[in-house]
């Protein structure tokens, strides 16, 4: 194998497993470190700059960071990664003084957003310090699109949304709330020099079986439903309720209808149980309030009388798997029949666009999806922008968030005159943090603890009132403990080859194996040769180049190293040092000033 190139930025981030999983590639040791601290508004600015919403994510965030996260590799369960950025906003100072200034005098560029949600809204953050005059425009009376919408306020209170939200619709921006665009055209005529579309996917999915249309006033889409909800057009429902669907939307419909007077409310989904859409946090805490999950159930038909929803009826199934994994769902000759005073449909979201004419020059590709640049975000027609569930579907908030940072160096290049495709490289730095033969400027020490489970608020209170926050969060002690299990994954094990005596005694002290001298050889050989066979294809091996003395090579599996230091503390000259790695996405607008606190 060919020596590792440590100055390609994008080796070390690949490492630092949690940071590379997320979207909009927050520092999550860094502000975890901040946290242990308790520095906690230098957590939240950290977070600010990359995530945008950190006391909205701390809360809602789908997690792509824990599943990746190292210590799940030693034991069960990972690092609380987004609890823990719930405590650096439950805990931070004002934040003022930190925000970007926005210039007085602007550049003479117009931008319109159509759509108030995160990735619009991220746009806006960006390109409001540049100068720009923005102009944002949503059909709902407030900002936040279906953070405000669709999530019920007991995972995230609306105070809570609001101060993120407000943030940025401070930062000078023009909002028209209550204006719904019927037209793109329209807009382009108001001489805007770019446009950004962040409608999301508003369109929710809807179930065609007998009965459909005779009880059309008891059945519900689901993210209209919960919109009703959120903005108390709707507060009540029938004391039988089925939620059909397997995702978050079912999931926050079944929570929502117990706090609206569903007394047996029940989730019925097709498939089994392991493969629903829901993230197993939002399935447990459904289970917790006496919400039962049906699987294998296919809808058959809405049964009434006279216009009257009775219930559904469903056949049952066994999920069967053919040689290529394909999917069948065989009936097992069993109907199923289940009451119902009403139902909500929460079987998936579709992109919708009626208001974009198709002769302006955007052009659609399949699903009726805009045909855009996957990197820039640019569509057909050069001025217009795509960002977040518009762009490419439904996805999530922090996807959102990483499309509008990107949508929003686009346009910042485009209306510069510049390339949008020669994009500004990352913000890179490796800093040794040795203090001494044996110290280190951060704690190397590796937490026993279990992960630690957040409080919840009484069941039989929380769901009296739907707007009684159900999470608690984690106390300040509590979430140092939290914090102290995090691996510092970002302190890089660098190695310098010129140093190395092979003495063999980093291989000795190395705790998880990961440490090998031996012969080159090609890839496949090599992983199979170490000491502990490399066997994660996606984690790249840390190659030297030849040793001095024999002739050999240094291979490190960085799969499983833990960042413990005790490599660079055990060898005996310096050849391998422990170096903080800090990496940040550049942005169009990152002009947040970062102070001590």
């Amino acid at each position: 194998m060919k020596p590792t190139d440590t100055d390609d930025p994008e080796y070390f981030h690949k490492v630092v497993d949690c940071q590379y999983g997320c979207p909009a590639h927050t520092p999550v040791p860094e502000y975890i470190r901040l946290i242990a601290a308790g520095r906690y508004t230098d957590a939240y600015m950290v977070n600010w700059e990359s995530n945008v919403f950190p006391g909205v994510l701390g809360r809602t965030c789908d997690r792509p960071c824990e599943p990746v996260c190292r210590r799940g590799r030693v034991e069960d369960d990972p690092v609380a990664i987004c609890r823990l950025k719930r405590v650096a906003a439950d805990f931070k100072g004002s934040i003022e003084e930190r925000l970007p200034q926005i210039p007085d005098i602007k550049n003479g560029k117009r931008i319109a957003l159509i759509g108030a949600g995160p990735a619009s809204l991220t746009v806006a953050r960006d390109l409001a310090p540049l100068g720009y005059t923005i102009d944002l425009y949503d059909d709902q009376p407030l900002g936040g699109g279906f953070m405000r919408s669709q999530i019920p306020s007991f995972r995230l209170p609306l105070g809570v949304l609001e101060e993120e939200v407000d943030v940025i619709l401070n930062m000078g921006i023009t909002t028209h709330f209550e204006t719904y665009v019927d037209s793109l055209k329209s807009i382009l005529d108001k001489s805007y020099d770019a446009v950004f579309v962040g409608t999301g996917a508003p369109r929710g999915s809807d179930l065609d079986v007998p009965g459909r249309a005779e009880c059309e006033a008891h059945i519900h889409v689901g993210i209209d439903w919960l919109s009703s909800v959120a903005f108390e057009h709707i507060s009540s429902i029938g004391k039988k309720v089925i939620v059909l669907g397997g995702g978050n939307t079912a999931m926050d419909c079944c929570r929502t209808a117990r706090r609206l007077g569903g007394e047996d409310v029940k989730v019925v989904v097709r498939s089994e149980f392991a493969k629903m859409k829901a993230s197993p946090w939002e399935i447990d805490d459904a289970l917790a309030e006496d919400i039962p999950v049906f699987n294998n159930h296919v809808p058959k038909a809405f049964v009434h009388e006279d216009g009257v929803l009775k219930g559904m009826s469903f056949d049952k199934v066994d999920v069967v798997y053919d040689d290529k994994g394909k999917r069948s769902l065989v009936p097992t000759g069993e109907e199923v029949f289940f009451e119902a005073d009403e139902v909500l449909v929460a079987i998936g979201q579709d992109n919708s666009f009626p208001w974009i004419e198709r002769d302006i020059g955007i052009e659609f590709g399949k699903w009726d999806i805009p045909i855009l640049e996957k990197e820039t975000f640019q569509s057909t027609l050069p001025q217009v922008f795509f960002g977040g569930d518009a762009a490419f579907g439904p996805e999530n908030i922090i996807t959102a968030v990483a499309h509008g940072h990107q949508a929003a160096i686009s346009i910042d290049l485009f209306l510069s005159g510049q390339s949008i495709n020669d994009r500004p490289p990352p913000t890179v730095n490796l800093v040794s943090q040795k203090m001494g033969v044996h110290e280190w400027s951060y704690d190397s020490q590796i937490s026993n603890e279990d992960r630690f489970k957040v409080p919840h608020a009484d069941k039989a209170l929380a769901l009296k009132d739907r707007k009684v926050e159900v999470e608690l969060g984690f106390a300040r002690e509590v979430a140092y403990k939290e914090a102290m299990r995090c691996l510092n994954c970002d302190v890089q094990t660098v190695f310098t080859t010129s140093k190395c005596i092979e003495c063999d005694a980093c291989v000795d002290i190395c705790p998880t194996a990961c440490i090998n001298f031996l012969d080159n050889a090609e890839e496949e050989s090599l992983r199979s040769s170490l000491r502990m066979p490399a066997t994660n294809l996606a984690q790249d091996l840390y190659v030297s180049e030849l040793l001095p003395q024999t002739g050999r090579i240094m291979a490190k599996d960085e799969d499983v190293c833990l960042h413990c230091g005790l490599c660079a503390e055990r060898c005996p000259t310096g050849a391998w040092d422990m170096q903080r790695f800090f990496y940040s996405v550049t942005k169009a607008g990152s002009a947040c000033k970062q102070k001590a606190q």
